[in-house]
Order: C-alpha cells, then structure tokens, then sequence
C-alpha cells in the first residue's frame, strides 16, 4: 500500500497523456474552493435556533458596537447553546481558511516536492472532507468552537495542502505552457464557490424541516461529494521523469539577461533571495487591493448607485434602505453583480495566466498594475458622475487582474527559481495571501466605518479607498520593476540536484525506461477516451456553477 502511494510508483510512462493532469487537478480545486463560499451558510446559521414561538432567538453578541465588544460577544459564543451566532462571529471562518491555508502551504511544501502530490492531495481530501464532518458536529451541537475547529483550523490545512499539491506537477508536464496549466488548476478553485453555492443552496433546502435550517446535513452531503472528487483527482495525479520534454519543444536559448531560469535554486535558498521578498510584495499588493474590496462588493454597490440600481435614480441607499421591498430589490441587483464579478475573477485566472506565456510574466504583472490603477482612478470618478455601466466594467476588469494574479504567480516563480522546488517556494509565498487577507479588508472596512461614523454621504464613501488601493498598487509595481533574474551563486550544482533527486524519489528517463513523449503518442487512441471522461466529469460541475452564475448576474442588465 505505502507503494501505491509513492512518488515512484505514480511517475509516469512513455504512453501517458499529460492532458490528464489538468483535470485532476481541477477535481480538486473545485472541491476546495467552496471556502469561498462558506458565506452561504451565515443566515441559516445566523437563525438556526428558534423559540417557543417559531422566530430565533437572539445573536450571542446582540447589541456589540465596537471591535473589542464583538471579540468579548464572539467569545461567548464559542461554547453557548442558547443564543444564535452573529455573521461576525462566523466571518471568523474565512480569517482561518486562508491564514491556515497559507501557513500550511510554507510548513509542508517541502514535503510535499518529496512525497509527491498524490500523498498530498489525500491528506487535503481527510482535512477538508473531515473538516466538513466536524462543522457537521458543532452545527449539530450548536457549538462553534466546533466548527472553527473543523473546517477552519483542520479544514483550512487541507486547503493549504490542496491548493499548492499540483502546481509543481503541471509545470513540469507543461514547461512550454507554464502560466496555462497553473491557470486551469488555479482556476478551478476561484470556481468553487460558483458551483459550491448554488448546491449548498439548494441541499439545505431539501435538508430544511421546522426545527432544523439543513446545515449540517448539507455538510454531510458536500463531503461525501468531495471526497469522491478529491480522491478521483489525487489518485489522477501523474508525475514525468527526470529530463522529460514535450516532442518538438525546445527550451529557451539561456541567455545572460533572461527571466527564464535554465537552474534550479533549493528550498532553503529561496527567502534568502530578494526576488522572493520582491514577489511576495507583487503579490500580497495585487490580492490586497482587490480582496477587501471584493468582499465588499454587494454593499459598494447599493450604497454608491442607491435607487439607480432599480430605476429610482432620484433616491440614495439612505432613502432606500428604509423601504424594504427597495431594500430587497436592490440587494438582487447586488447579488448578480457579485456574480458577474465571481466570473471574470475565474476566467481571468485562466485568461491572463496563458496569455503570460506569450507576454512574459513581468510583462504582465505590469499590465496588472498599470490597467488596475487605472481602472481604481476610473471608478472614483465614475461613482461620482453615477456611470453604472463604466463602473461595473471598471470592477470587473479588476477582479480578472485579481484572479489573474493568482494564477500567473506559480510560473513567474517556476522562472526565477526553477521548477525543483516551485511548489514549496509557491507554498512559502503564499503567506503573502495570509497576510492580504487580513490587510485588505481591514483598510476597506475601516476606512468605510470611519467614514461613515464622520457622516460622510453613501455614494461619497468609496472614492477615497479606490485612490489607497491604487497607492498599493503602485508599490507592486515598484517591487515588480525591481525584479532581475537570480544571481548565480543561489543555483544548485548539478551534483546538489542529483542528490535532491534522490531524496524525491524521482525517477529519470533512464531508469523509468522512457523517452521523450511525442505529441503523437501522447495523443494516441488507448488514452483518448480518458481523457475525454476525466474532463467531462469536471466539465459538467463547471458549467452547472456558470449557468448558475450568469443567471444570477442577468439581473443587473435587466
């Protein structure tokens, strides 16, 4: 047994056709990527417990005004059985999905590049299918440190493990297509959510009863879904051997002053690099300037175009917010704008990381950066002059940079560090997203309350946060103009890269008994049909979660 999951018994043939790694891959992303819906389940739970007389009880932190009384309220309601959580105290959960996601990724990458992604992969799907279990138990019980615990903490390790266990294994199969094939995968776990939602939504449903909102039936429900995904993926995961190259691709010629590295920089050399620190900073700026505002979308927009969301063009979201039929309309509004967004932030995943191919990942972590301060500045204005059309365009060019970050990271490190051991350096950088993940939100959302508590107009709010997330832009754009190729003395010898071959189990052309795959046998008949039906399977769920999606967001242009 311990064979079957090694790295050696999983490094591929002559005859495998490496278009099935992708899909692999996205069975789980997919599945990992319903963190980023987790907040479909805060008004279920928000009511869960309900009285004598059928209405739910009140919030444990009822009342709380200010930070520190939220932290007093939310820690009550860690261990209480008679009153409802607030969404402050749920939020907490997305807080430890990343914060967790990205300190597991930089605890075990390392051991991840030598126990190969299949191991990985299965350790993800017992995290997160078991977090599930234990959310299932605390929502059971009415007991939220349960839930932190289950798939906050637990959870969030699985997707750490998830997230970065086949971004070393795609580059490798695809040294000619690197920012392509970290897109597919990269992309499947932004369109977890587009899928996940809509699924929860409608589980709980069939799982509701008078008593009972169906949440922790749906949590059954959802692991037991994943853990077939997660598991048909990890099994599905495929490593080449030592040496191996797409037919008719030849390397890039390795000249003094290429971005392109033709060596590999070990683990442990990586942060002693200032090119890893200039790229934590390109990232951790471009995920900070959109995720708080991303997260705040749906209130952004009804607070800044109040009644012209819903033909009321003379009416402000103060004015509306009174009225709760108004209310009701414009929130549908909001909701299919945050659908439209959720869309472009996942194709642009795909989109822009293959186009880096072509334009070089320098080049377009530039294009991030400049269009992305533009669009900012764009829509200070438009928000002002009330351009409904030019400000939802503006948003969701930024949210396709956003997701497009994410997916053109993994192979600007695969070449400035080599792809040895891009999916550890990925894992370590990733902490960068950690830290984004508190950093963007609490500047949005304090500058907002701030604010608002100064009396400052609804549609006047947002102008000065666009103009602060274009200054952080700008020193990602700083820190990506400084980057140069890595110096020489931070490359393995070629005796070093021997030994850590070794270490990894990784077996070469020669001793597998292979050669260079042919795009012709890649291709060849007896693995067409496989591949065919491993992209269906993940096909059919993605295209369920569009449709869904652009129903939702048909709304807006009605």
């Amino acid at each position: 047994m311990s064979d079957f999951f090694s790295k050696e018994y999983i490094t591929a043939n002559a005859n495998f056709n490496r278009w099935l790694v992708p899909p692999a891959a996205l069975a789980v992303h997919l599945s990992i990527g319903m963190a980023y819906g987790f907040s479909v389940f805060w008004k279920p739970l928000g009511s869960a417990l309900v009285g004598d007389d059928g209405k739910p009880l009140l919030a444990c932190a009822a009342g709380a005004t200010t930070f520190a009384e939220k932290i007093s309220g939310t820690t009550k309601a860690l261990f209480a059985t008679d009153c409802n959580w607030t969404q402050f105290d749920l939020g907490w959960m997305f807080t430890l999905f990343f914060v967790l996601l990205g300190c597991s990724a930089a605890l075990w990458g390392g051991w991840l590049e030598r126990a190969g992604p299949r191991k990985a992969g299965l350790v993800s799907m017992l995290c997160w299918c078991g977090g599930l279990l234990i959310s299932a138990y605390g929502v059971y019980l009415h007991q939220l440190w349960i839930m932190w615990l289950g798939s906050g903490v637990i959870g969030g390790i699985g997707l750490g493990l998830g997230y970065i266990s086949p971004v070393s294994t795609l580059i490798k199969w695809f040294p000619d297509r690197r920012g392509m094939a970290t897109g597919m995968a990269i992309m499947g776990f932004g369109g977890g959510a587009m899928i996940g939602s809509p699924l929860a939504t409608k589980l709980m449903s069939h799982f509701a009863t008078a008593t009972s909102a169906g949440v922790w039936q749906t949590f059954i429900a959802l692991a037991a879904i994943y853990f077939l995904f997660m598991l048909g993926g990890s099994l599905g995961y495929r490593v080449p051997p030592v040496g191996w190259m797409p037919a008719n691709w030849t390397p890039p010629a390795n000249k003094k002053n290429t971005m392109i590295a033709s060596r590999h920089v070990h683990l442990n050399n990586a942060h002693k690099t200032p090119q890893f620190w200039l790229l934590w900073l390109v990232l951790c700026m471009n995920v900070s300037a959109g995720i708080g505002i991303i997260g705040a979308a749906a209130p952004m927009l009804q607070e800044t175009f109040g009644g012209a969301l819903i033909g009321q063009v003379g009416l402000g979201f103060a004015d509306i917010k009174k009225d709760l039929l108004l209310t009701a309309s414009a929130a549908s509004v909001a909701a299919g704008f945050v659908g439209l967004i959720s869309i472009f932030n996942i194709l642009g995943r795909f989109v822009w990381a293959t186009s880096s191919d072509k334009l070089g990942r320098k080049r377009t972590y530039y294009i991030f950066f400049i269009l992305g301060i533009a669009m900012y500045c764009t829509m200070t204005y438009m928000a002002g002059l009330k351009s409904l059309a030019l400000f939802v365009a503006s948003f969701c060019m930024i949210a396709s940079m956003y997701g497009g970050g994410f997916a053109t990271i993994p192979a600007y490190l695969a070449d400035m560090f080599g792809t040895q051991f891009v999916g550890a350096i990925h894992g370590r950088l990733l902490t960068a997203w950690s830290t984004a993940g508190i950093l963007g939100p609490v500047i949005v959302n304090y500058m907002h309350d701030t604010r608002l508590g100064a009396g400052v107009a609804y549609d006047q709010i947002y102008a000065p946060i666009f103009l602060v997330l274009a200054g952080m832009l700008v020193v990602g754009f700083i820190a990506n103009f400084l980057v140069k190729p890595v110096d020489d003395k931070y490359y393995m010898t070629d005796k070093e890269l021997a030994t850590e071959h070794k270490l990894a189990h990784e077996k070469s052309l020669a001793t597998s008994q292979s050669k260079v795959v042919s795009l012709k046998t890649t291709n060849s008949a007896s693995y067409n049909w496989l591949v065919a039906a491993a992209w269906t399977m993940v096909l059919i769920p993605i295209s369920y979660g569009i449709w869904s999606t652009i129903q939702k967001a048909a709304i807006l242009f009605h």
